[in-house]
């Protein structure tokens, strides 16, 4: 069975840090991408950052770029997400997910698999 456990969501004040992590089950890990995406109050599901776990290769939407961190343990089958100097406007309930793929990072449509969601509120 296809597990995804997301964890590590919580409440912060503005320039904080949170370190959400994904526990992956039930397939072959290494040759999958995990991705990380969020959705916020009355907003789209977007995608966030990725990691390509064939190579470790990553990829991350503007909005978080230097300040957000993707990796991956493969002997934990856990993919990190590490958030830096957050702002309001990343509040959001965070999802990890995976895809079949290992060409390079993926953040695009045909996850196969989702987590349940953690929730991150940052405070201004």
């Amino acid at each position: 069975e296809v597990q995804l456990q997301a964890s590590g969501g919580g409440f912060v004040q503005a320039g904080g840090s949170l370190r959400l992590s994904c526990v992956a089950s039930g397939f072959h890990f290494e040759s999958y991408n995990i991705g990380w995406f969020r959705q916020a109050p009355g907003k789209e599901r977007e995608g966030v950052s990725c990691i390509n776990n064939s190579d470790g290769s990553s990829y991350y939407v503007d909005s978080v770029k230097g300040r957000f961190s993707i990796s991956s343990d493969n002997a934990k089958n856990t993919v990190y997400l590490q958030m830096n100097s957050l702002k309001p406007e990343d509040t959001a309930v965070y999802y990890c997910a995976a895809v079949h793929y290992s060409g390079g990072p993926y953040l695009g449509l045909g996850y196969d698999y989702w987590g349940q969601g953690t929730q991150v509120t940052v405070s201004s």
